[in-house]
C-alpha cells in the first residue's frame, strides 16, 4: 500500500573507498557519530547539496570527513538503493559511488579503518 505524503525522499551520496592495485580488496569505512546509525560502521558520504553533481558530493563528502582528496577522474558510479525507514518516517535515495585511491595514500586512522572485502 502506498502512502500519499507531502514528504519527499532525501538523497544521500556513499562512496566505496578502494585502494588501487590492492591484492586484497580493501574499502574504507569509518564509526558513525551524531546521526542516524551512530555508533555502526559506513563508508563516507553525506547529503548532496543543490546544484551538487554525484562526484562532486562524493570528493567533498570524502575529503570532509577523512582528509583524502579524490582526483574527479576517479569516481564513478557504482549503485543506488531506495530506502524507506518507516520507524524513522524518512525515505531516502543514496546514491553509492566508487572512487580509486593510490596505493600509497595514507589511509585514516583516527576516525575510520579498513577491512578486508568478503569475495
Amino acid at each position: 500500500e502506498t502512502v500519499m505524503s507531502n514528504q519527499r525522499p532525501l538523497v544521500g551520496v556513499g562512496v566505496l573507498i578502494v585502494r588501487e592495485g590492492s591484492e586484497i580488496p580493501h574499502v574504507l569505512v569509518g564509526k558513525r557519530k551524531g546521526s542516524h546509525g551512530a555508533g555502526t560502521y559506513a563508508l563516507p558520504g553525506g547529503h548532496l547539496e543543490y546544484g551538487e553533481s554525484f562526484e562532486e558530493c562524493a570528493s567533498r563528502e570524502v575529503e570532509e570527513e577523512t582528509g583524502i582528496v579524490l582526483s574527479m577522474d576517479a569516481i564513478t558510479f557504482a549503485y543506488a538503493t531506495n530506502s524507506v525507514f518507516t520507524e524513522l518516517n524518512k525515505h531516502y535515495v543514496t546514491v553509492f559511488m566508487r572512487a580509486v585511491v593510490p596505493k600509497v595514500y595514507a589511509w585514516p586512522t583516527t576516525a575510520c579503518f579498513v577491512y578486508h572485502v568478503q569475495r
